[in-house]
């Protein structure tokens, strides 16, 4: 990991795009150090009273460049999870209630159901989370699935005579 490099001058941000990038490059941002400096950035430029065309376009770059990766990190972190994990907390950032879970599902009972462990989720269920929550359906679908399909049951039957 490289070391924060602080990006902000006592002058504040330059004027044309060409010294905004010569202070901090535009370029993909690869760790935490890249992103607060990108931050730090960001943070000088809407602050101002008015921008020009140079500052609003670099501001947007930047912008985009700073939420690819948090994005990206979220995602990192989200495909680690149980996929259970996952859904209680796109519901949390949704502010969505068991029974709201249910009812997006068909059933209202189904949502607590699913919650507690008791029901799994479907095909058609992933289908519609991932719909409504703007997700890969991949986040909802068990780490250990591959393990299931090809696990022990599986080489006793092939074992079987």
């Amino acid at each position: 990991m490289s070391r924060a490099r602080t990006t902000a001058n006592l002058d504040g941000p330059p004027d044309t795009f060409e010294l905004l990038n010569a202070r901090h490059p535009l370029r993909p941002i690869q760790d935490q150090a890249d992103l607060e400096n990108a931050r730090e950035m960001a943070d000088a430029l809407a602050v101002l009273r008015t921008r020009n065309k140079d500052q609003e376009d670099y501001l947007e770059t930047l912008s985009t460049l700073i939420e690819k990766y948090e994005a990206d990190a979220t995602a990192d972190e989200a495909s680690n999870l149980p996929p259970i994990e996952v859904l209680r907390y796109l519901m949390e950032g949704h502010d969505m209630s068991a029974s709201d879970l249910g009812r997006l599902l068909g059933n209202r009972e189904l949502g607590p159901a699913i919650l507690r462990g008791d029901r799994q989720l479907s095909k058609k269920h992933i289908q519609i989370l991932s719909k409504h929550f703007a997700v890969s359906s991949d986040l909802f679908l068990s780490r250990n699935a591959h393990r299931r399909v090809g696990g022990p049951l599986r080489r006793l039957r092939d074992d079987a005579p």
